[in-house]
């Protein structure tokens, strides 16, 4: 069974572990059911979505897969992204186009209600005021509890902060042993490497320094959805010997383990499980579990090509 945090700011206790729902539109129905009940079943209340997953197909699926019903929809926390416009090639954190993607989220998993809504990436013509409003619409309706970001820097969540009445609670954000930029540079500080660059404005410690839960996405990518690294023994040959070490002793797969280090950091992170396959679930839950030493988290990252001074 997987752990469970407090999301600050909020009444939600969540299990580490989300089950993210980009591809599930991959699969038949019945299959779909079966990796829901799966995620359940092990323990997972915390699903997330977007409205561009499948251009919709995929919170159409996931709600048709459980028959979604008011019984069904009390055991699960769910998540959502808009304000990302693929038919017009742009960002979009207008007070029409919020509020109107939650309206069709909501049709397409026949709920009254989300948990969390995500802006999905930031808007550079993002008008904090215009979010607000649209947030406070939403919120006094019934149809959002709280809110969050993804992909946002420190500054990004200050200038929408300043204008929001409420508490931005989420962080959504690329993290996993092969994608690291989060934590190189202050590894590497004043240092004149390539890891010293600061790539992402210190988000990790701001989130921490004002109780903002990050959601780790892509755990098992490197780079863009460029590839897994578990099991790629050409590019993260050392990486994967590590890995498969470390599995054989605490007598896991190498996917608990890549987990593990990510729930090993102490910003009390969640971490989004994009896979289909209900094997994966089963052994990233397992993962939830273990608690490597500060040894074994630090010879991973060595491991994956990083330097520690």
């Amino acid at each position: 069974m997987v752990k469970y945090i407090n999301i600050a700011n909020t009444e939600l206790k969540a299990s580490n572990m989300i089950m993210g729902n980009m591809r599930i539109n991959q699969l038949s129905l019945s299959e779909a059911e079966k990796l829901i009940r799966t995620a359940m079943e092990e323990g997972i209340n915390f699903f997330d979505h977007a409205d561009i997953y499948g251009k919709g197909q995929c919170e159409e699926l996931f709600s048709e897969a459980i028959q979604m019903n008011p019984a069904i929809r009390e055991q699960m926390m769910i998540q959502s992204k808009c304000g990302i416009r693929p038919d017009l090639g742009c960002f979009d954190f207008s007070k029409e186009h919020i509020i109107n993607s939650v309206n069709k989220i909501l049709q397409r998993l026949r709920t009254d209600y989300l948990d969390t809504l995500l802006l999905h990436r930031p808007d550079p013509l993002m008008e904090p005021e215009e979010v607000a409003e649209a947030f406070e619409v939403l919120h006094t309706s019934g149809k959002v509890k709280y809110f969050g970001v993804s992909n946002f820097n420190p500054l990004q969540i200050e200038l929408l902060q300043k204008a929001l009445p409420y508490k931005l609670v989420i962080n959504q954000l690329q993290f996993g042993i092969a994608h690291t930029p989060m934590i190189d540079s202050g590894i590497a500080l004043n240092m004149k490497v390539d890891q010293s660059i600061n790539r992402d404005s210190s988000i990790i410690e701001y989130c921490r320094l004002h109780d903002i839960t990050i959601q780790a996405w892509s755990p098992f990518q490197y780079g863009f959805f460029e590839g897994v690294f578990l099991g790629d023994l050409e590019k993260f040959p050392e990486l994967n010997k590590s890995i498969d070490k470390m599995a054989e002793k605490y007598g896991v797969t190498s996917t608990a383990i890549a987990v593990a280090w990510i729930t090993r950091h102490p910003a009390n992170m969640q971490v989004v499980l994009g896979t289909t396959k209900v094997q994966r679930i089963i052994d990233s839950c397992k993962g939830s579990e273990i608690q490597l030493t500060r040894e074994e988290w630090y010879q991973i990252y060595r491991a994956a090509g990083n330097m520690v001074p």
